[in-house]
């Protein structure tokens, strides 16, 4: 990406135009090699074509799809014309979609083919009628003018459209670059696109002039089986993904992955076991889990300027041009100013003012205690934590301390509602492959490496954990759960 670029839909300028940009898997017997020239051009006809249809700068455009080429060009040509892409959760229900596009009111609506009965009146991501084959300019920019807008997940309520602009993203870009080339990776990305952890590694990678796997959604034999199909060097996931990928056992032993140097995890936390699983399956990875938000950016942490080495379980030290402050001092609430800040929530001030202060700083919701040496530490998230009479109880310092029972392979603690303590937390724990870990040795585990509040009541086994569409837990869906089996077995006492 030359420096010069202020467009963010303009990426691909310094790659070679020959080379492989997208390996679209979305045909997994016949998958569609990109290059970087038919990516460039097939934006560029996409770009002339939305204006040819009359749309003007800041309008915007819906993309309701799986991970797939088309959606990357409709992407990056929309950008480039000064239109605003708006990517929708797939997965969300027909009546969330309905809110999403009432709310952003896009002048155009793509979807693929599976999901036009979602949206009668969209067009296909594939049809010819959309390009307009030619050369095009990408518009310049203002300073702060909107990008994109990114939809929160709407798991604990009505999905937020955060309004990003091409300044701030680019900026990202560029810190992700810092370090290289990265030109020889070949990155492996099945997080979806709607989502800031795919879309934000998509455009590294293709800023970078690196050839991206693009799987259509993460299913765990697929992601696997990539590996060693196009031998993949770089792996971008969700901590979970990663998880469910160690569960298929004979199907990962018999894979090659010797290929893998590069393994960058991001929006959840990673436990010490699984991190341990992680690195003696790659050996010759380098493995790191970060932290970002849709709201502020996926720049925030790294290593230390002055070249302590980070321990497993933090998450290091402020970047360049980072600004964060805890509130309070030295265990509270993330605060964050960078230049990847959001303008704010679509149509939605009151909320929007109560993330964002008028000199630019964004509340995360996050808890996060801060060292000695500067390095932070994640705690949890406000949004999750619940009070147990008395006690605040964040579910990941319990889920860490799960994870260390040698038997677990992946756990999550949610409340249920009691009538003398307000809740009380219960556990949901997947088993290793060949164990049976009893409810009563899972209890005394925690009881023998936490404070006496922190430990389940009651422990549910599952064979896998539910995810969200972003690939997270599903902790709405757990809570559900969770109360119905603490129901059924009080009810059996």
């Amino acid at each position: 990406m030359q420096t010069d670029t202020r467009n963010l839909g303009d990426l691909l300028r310094d790659a070679d135009p020959h080379k492989a940009a997208i390996i679209d898997c979305r045909e997994w017997d016949r998958p569609r090699t990109v290059s970087y020239s038919d990516l460039d051009d097939h934006a560029n006809a996409l770009a002339r074509g939305f204006l040819a249809r009359g749309l003007v700068r800041g309008d915007r455009i819906a993309i309701l799809s799986a991970n797939r080429h088309e959606y990357v060009a409709a992407y990056l040509g929309a950008m480039r014309a000064g239109l605003v892409p708006v990517p929708i959760n797939s997965k969300f229900p027909r009546a969330m979609v309905e809110a999403v596009l009432a709310d952003c009111a896009p002048k155009l609506v793509l979807c693929d083919r599976e999901r036009q009965a979602v949206v009668p009146s969209a067009v296909e991501l594939d049809s010819q009628e959309l390009r307009d084959p030619g050369p095009f300019t990408a518009v310049t920019p203002e300073p702060r003018e909107p990008a994109m807008v990114l939809y929160t997940s709407g798991s604990s309520g009505k999905p937020k459209g955060v309004v990003l602009t091409h300044d701030g993203h680019l900026w990202a870009v560029r810190m992700r670059l810092r370090g290289g080339p990265y030109d020889h990776h070949r990155l492996l990305i099945a997080a979806p696109l709607f989502h800031m952890n795919g879309l934000g590694t998509l455009k590294f990678a293709l800023a970078a002039g690196a050839t991206v796997v693009l799987l259509p959604q993460f299913d765990t034999r697929r992601y696997i089986e990539a590996i060693e199909r196009f031998r993949a060097t770089w792996l971008t996931a969700v901590p979970p993904m990663l998880a469910m990928m160690f569960r298929e056992k004979a199907l990962f032993d018999a894979t090659d992955v010797s290929s893998v140097t590069d393994i960058r995890m991001g929006s959840a936390p990673v436990s010490e076991r699984l991190l341990a699983q992680i690195r003696a399956a790659f050996p010759k990875a380098k493995v790191v889990n970060v932290y970002g938000t849709t709201e502020a950016g996926p720049i925030v942490f790294g290593p230390d300027p002055q070249g302590r080495p980070k321990p497993d379980a933090a998450l290091g030290w402020p970047q360049k041009d980072v600004e964060l402050k805890l509130v309070p001092e030295p265990e509270g609430e993330l605060w964050q100013r960078t230049p990847a800040v959001m303008l704010g929530y679509l149509n939605d001030p009151e909320r929007t003012s109560r993330v964002l202060t008028p000199d630019g700083w964004y509340k995360s919701g996050d808890v996060f205690r801060r060292d000695d040496t500067g390095c932070y530490w994640f705690v949890g998230r406000t949004d999750d934590m619940f009070v147990s009479g008395g006690e605040n109880i964040f579910p990941s310092e319990v889920e860490r301390v799960l994870a260390r029972h040698p038997d677990v392979a992946q756990a999550a603690v949610v409340p249920v509602p009691d009538e003398i303590k307000g809740t009380k937390p219960v556990a949901f724990v997947v088993p290793r492959p060949g164990t049976q870990p009893s409810e009563d040795e899972i209890k005394r585990h925690v009881l023998a490496h936490a404070p006496p509040y922190q430990h389940p009541r009651r422990v549910f086994f599952l064979p896998e954990l539910p995810l969200g569409s972003t690939n997270k837990v599903d902790r709405r869906q757990l809570e559900r759960l969770a109360a119905e089996a603490w129901n059924t077995a009080e009810e059996s006492r």
